[in-house]
């Protein structure tokens, strides 16, 4: 079912990209030169929708970036709990193994 919904999804997605790069095959000019508008010295002719793509990637990659960097303090935290829980399982089955099986009954009547 997860994959059904999945290429319900990604499909159209899929499609519209295909649609919008057939559209627009037309080169553009992209320049790297701030200041020479009539002769730029970096200047490379692509296809307008190659740019328009590497720009979502380019997106895509920083906020992905953005997020993990924010994420990082809940990621330590987690690595944090999981230390103290893995000391105190063993802790507790240590306190297991010191008591013997004769005093569990006593100890757990107690309970209630």
């Amino acid at each position: 079912m997860k994959s059904f919904f999945k290429a319900l999804i990604l499909v159209p997605v899929a499609l519209a990209i295909v649609l919008f790069s057939v559209a627009n095959r037309k080169s553009v000019p992209l320049s790297f030169d701030p200041f020479s508008r009539d002769a730029p010295v970096f200047v490379f002719d692509v296809p307008l929708f190659a740019v328009v793509l590497a720009a979502i990637a380019v997106g895509i990659l920083i906020g992905g970036l953005a997020s993990w960097i924010a994420q990082g303090k809940h990621r330590k935290a987690a690595r944090r709990n999981r230390r103290e829980a893995e000391t105190l399982r063993g802790e507790a089955q240590m306190l297991r193994a010191a008591v013997p099986d004769s005093a569990l009954p006593a100890l757990t009547s107690g309970r209630g």
